[in-house]
């Protein structure tokens, strides 16, 4: 009896244990089984910008992560993209495709902009075939929300920014290696493209989509609800924001906030995703070297009167006067642009627009002090400047139009104030050539009304 019942304990034990191990099994099947959709965006080098799509692309796949979804990201990267991006990009739990650049048969078009030259490695994304649904996805899209529901569109689906035109920057695609052979086709004999880039191939090879139903629910009994798949301006509760801006004004760029309002929330998806870590040290030696400047240009005040006395001036007031308005007009120009091109251009807007004004600020302060100048003639555009900034990022506009209006207004008041101080400038740098030409004894025409007045 008590061996029949050990035995017994020990039949249910077993049987226990090989449940448990087969559901282990099931849920490890589960893990390991491959995702049948994927959220894809491409990478390649070549353009002067290299740097910034690759931070652009990381940020993007790591908002995707954050969201939870429930599909592969992958990057189709060419060949030569460095091999710490790749690895970079594969530590974030990105799939790496990696491609040989199709070459690009539209490049002697006269419209066409070299900057376009590999964007047709896009179409690799027909060549996926691993996944049944692929949203691919140009670098400058921020993902606020989960947006899976994409995946149960049809064999191609895309935003239209125009009644005529989709745009290629963000759409869904059912890979298939019969498309993605005969697209190639198309690119050999060199099928009609307005842009020679895959804006314009893909218009012209799906050119009755306008005409076709835009979604098409796939067989696993699915239901389409409520999906806006359209360009919505101005941007309210979505769920991707997409910046199809002119090339030097994406949201990544320091300068473009707040003209680019939206700009702020990518760089927030950054702050929380990827951080600064590789621009903050620059910015920091850069704030360290102005506050410097400052510093020196107030404890030595340079002038150029005592640069000039005890020389022997061989050419003319009039002579001198023109260069030193040259010379000056120059300076006070080099001193907003050089802060401009020397920050970081990836950093977050709230460092970058502080560290510009800061450069702009002290190096200004060396025109004032070695033409003798007054400061604020010189200021005034570094506070138009300022007051520019708060009238754009103002929050409470009714829509687009009352801000640019806004914006129109203050342009509009602020240009008789700077074309002033310019004018006030060039008078104060009369007074200072002819001050130092009686004190020389240069020979001056208005030496004795200088004297008597």
């Amino acid at each position: 009896m008590g061996w029949s019942a050990g035995l017994w304990w020990w039949l249910v034990a077993a049987a226990a244990w090989a449940a448990v191990g087969a559901a282990e099994g099931e849920v490890a099947v589960e893990a390991a089984a491959p995702r049948r959709h994927a959220y894809a965006a491409m990478m390649y080098m070549g353009t002067p910008r290299d740097y910034e799509f690759y931070v652009a692309t990381r940020v993007m796949m790591r908002s995707l992560g954050r969201l939870s979804a429930t599909a592969d990201r992958v990057v189709i990267a060419s060949l030569d993209v460095p091999p710490r991006w790749v690895q970079a990009l594969k530590d974030d739990g990105v799939k790496v495709v990696s491609v040989e650049n199709l070459k690009n048969p539209y490049e002697k078009q006269e419209n066409f902009n070299m900057r376009f030259k590999l964007t047709l490695n896009k179409l690799y994304a027909w060549s996926l075939v691993s996944y049944e649904r692929v949203v691919m996805l140009d670098s400058d899209n921020i993902f606020l929300q989960n947006t899976d529901e994409l995946f149960q569109c049809g064999q191609f689906c895309a935003v239209f920014i125009n009644p005529c035109i989709f745009h290629t920057g963000l759409f869904v695609l059912q890979p298939s290696m019969a498309v993605f052979k005969n697209m190639l086709r198309e690119l050999a004999v060199g099928r009609e493209n307005p842009d020679g880039a895959d804006q314009g191939f893909l218009a012209s090879y799906f050119p009755d989509l306008l005409d076709q139903p835009m979604f098409h629910p796939p067989t696993n009994g699915t239901k389409l609800e409520d999906l806006k798949l359209r360009w919505s301006i101005p941007c309210g509760p979505n769920s991707v924001i997409t910046f199809p801006s002119a090339p030097w004004f994406k949201p990544w760029y320091w300068w473009s906030w707040p003209v680019l309002p939206l700009g702020l929330s990518w760089h927030e998806q950054r702050r929380e995703n990827l951080g600064y870590s590789s621009e903050v040290p620059v910015v920091l030696i850069q704030a360290v070297l102005y506050i410097g400047v400052i510093a020196v240009t107030r404890l030595a005040r340079p002038s150029l009167s005592k640069m000039c006395y005890n020389r022997r001036m061989e050419k003319s007031t009039m002579f001198l006067l023109s260069l030193l308005r040259v010379v000056a007009a120059w300076s006070i120009l080099a001193a907003y642009i050089i802060p401009f091109f020397i920050i970081p251009r990836t950093v977050h807007p709230l460092l970058g627009w502080p560290l510009y004004l800061l450069g702009s600020f002290s190096l200004s302060s060396i025109v004032i002090n070695i033409f003798l100048l007054h400061p604020f003639s010189v200021l005034t555009t570094w506070f138009g400047i300022i007051g520019a900034l708060f009238v754009m990022s103002f929050p409470w506009y009714l829509n687009g139009v009352v801000r640019a209006l806004a914006v129109f207004a203050y342009a509009f008041c602020c240009a008789p104030l700077i074309w002033a101080s310019l004018v006030k400038t060039m008078s104060s740098l009369q007074v200072l050539v002819e001050r130092d030409a009686f004190r020389l004894g240069e020979p001056n025409q208005n030496a004795e009304f200088t004297k008597v007045y």
